[in-house]
């Protein structure tokens, strides 16, 4: 999330960029938003960042309607470039996108190449959120056949290939690219540590 919001951070031209959450009130979206806003911060001081949730139960994942009126809200409030932590809720921030012609980013798969057969909205996402389920799979599966699988939490953080951001569109720059290449390192080596709840 931190990475994304290099993306919007650097891609922005009103200086107003946008969170879309999901379910509110259990700590886990909210990580999202706090990545997401320092990494905007961190290319972007002085940018405002608008937030909204979709609500406070699990059926906040499942309202694209919802998610596209909040959406529309902030791109009618400035914002140019909204990220979403809110599951199929996402779908209706891409329709925003596409309705107000601004950028969103996805998360968890790469939605650029999800929406393939719908290029209206395909060409607003920007990049995406990766969690990289298929690395967490692999390693369990390499270590129960080789006898070192431990039961238990395994963390598969951006130094494990776990996390990562999607770079399908080509309209995601270079220069954005390097410097969210450049906050990955950093962020391995210890020398950027991202928050997990909003400072706000």
């Amino acid at each position: 999330s931190y990475l994304v919001g290099i993306a919007a951070g650097m891609q922005t031209e009103s200086q107003t960029v946008g969170f879309l959450g999901g379910q509110e009130g259990t700590g886990l979206i909210e990580k999202f938003q706090a990545g997401y806003e320092a990494g905007v911060q961190s290319v972007c001081p002085d940018c405002e960042i608008l937030v909204e949730y979709i609500g406070d139960s699990t059926q906040a994942f499942v309202d694209p309607t919802r998610g596209e009126a909040l959406s529309a809200s902030m791109y009618d409030g400035g914002a140019d470039v909204i990220y979403h932590a809110a599951g199929q809720s996402g779908l209706g921030l891409f329709a925003a996108a596409d309705d107000a012609d601004m950028w969103a980013i996805g998360v968890d798969s790469d939605q650029y190449e999800v929406l393939a057969d719908n290029p209206e909205q395909q060409e607003h996402i920007l990049t995406s959120m990766l969690k990289r389920v298929d690395t967490a799979v692999y390693e369990a599966i390499s270590q129960a056949a080789d006898g070192s699988f431990q039961p238990g939490f395994q963390v598969f953080g951006l130094a494990e290939e776990g996390v990562d951001y999607a770079d399908s569109n080509p309209e995601l720059s270079d220069e954005i690219k390097a410097e969210m290449d450049a906050a990955k390192e950093a962020i391995i080596a210890g020398e950027i540590t991202v928050p997990e709840e909003p400072q706000g």
